[in-house]
Order: structure tokens, then sequence, then C-alpha cells
């Protein structure tokens, strides 16, 4: 483990029911209980509902945490990982349903890239369900070529103007 420590933006997503955190909302708070056991956690976003979108079914509730933690993006993605299996995800499609999802979206450490891994993610700037709750709660934060949550959102919300 590193001496550093390292900020990392951990996007949420559930959109099935957990047999004990009950709907997606409950296993997205719970979830984000589990980080501030694991790690330290800085700060947390509110939970969003929203649709769902690329045919991955039922509607999903999505969420931010701000974690600390001395590991490195590839130890930190096995964690995750580990965590979202302890929660009962299992293989499937890559769109479907599932109990949790957690992804790796930025990291104080700047660009990352490895077989598996690619930090900042690379479809952050189009993810209005990460962007909201990333701008809550680090709104200054430069993350993709010194743009900020802010700024990815005002791009968002303009292509979508002009289409």
């Amino acid at each position: 483990m590193s001496e550093a420590n390292h900020l990392y933006a951990i996007a949420l997503g559930s959109n099935r029911r957990h047999v004990r955190h009950g709907r997606p909302a409950g296993v997205v708070a719970a979830a984000i209980a589990q980080l501030d056991a694991k790690f330290v956690l800085f700060d947390a976003s509110p939970i969003i509902l929203n649709k769902a979108v690329g045919g991955a079914g039922r509607d999903f509730a999505n969420a931010v945490a701000l974690v600390e933690s001395g590991l490195e993006p590839m130890e930190m993605l096995s964690r995750l990982k580990t965590l979202e299996r302890d929660f009962g995800r299992r293989p499937g499609r890559r769109w479907g349903e599932r109990v949790l999802d957690l992804d790796l979206v930025a990291w104080s450490g700047g660009r990352f890239r490895s077989r598996g891994l690619t930090i900042p993610h690379g479809r952050l700037g189009e993810r209005e369900f990460v962007l909201g709750p990333l701008e809550a709660i680090a709104p200054n934060w430069r993350i993709v070529g010194g743009l900020t949550p802010r700024h990815l959102l005002w791009r968002l919300g303009k292509r979508r103007q002009e289409s």
C-alpha cells in the first residue's frame, strides 16, 4: 500500500432489489455505508432516481461517493468489485439489471490507464446521472482536461439543446 492518500470519486448505481437492503435507493445507501466502513468517506451525494439507459431494465438509484485511500487504482478497483460481489452482483449482460454497480470515475492522481481501467471514466462527460451527483459534492474538481463537473454538465446540456 502506498503512503500517499488519494481521493477517489466512485459512482454507485442499483436497479435491482436486494433481499436485505430493499429497493435500489436502499442498496445505494447501504453501499455508501460500506465505503465509509472500508475507507475514509469524504463526502457522498444525495441519491437520485432516474430512468435506465441502454436497455438496463428498471430505473436506477445513483449517487457518487468521495473516498480517501492509500490504495492505487487497480487495487481500489479490485476492492470495489469485491464489494459488488458481497452485495450479490453476478456476471451477466453488460447493460442488464444489477443489484450494485461501482465505477471509479475520477481520482486525485489525474489520468490513469491500464487494461480494464481508465480514469477519468471514458463516458463521464455523457452521464448526467454521474455528473449531477458529482457536481453536488465536488463542483470545482478539475477532472477531464481541466474541466470540472460543473463545466461537463453545462456541455452535456448544451449538446442536448442542439440535438
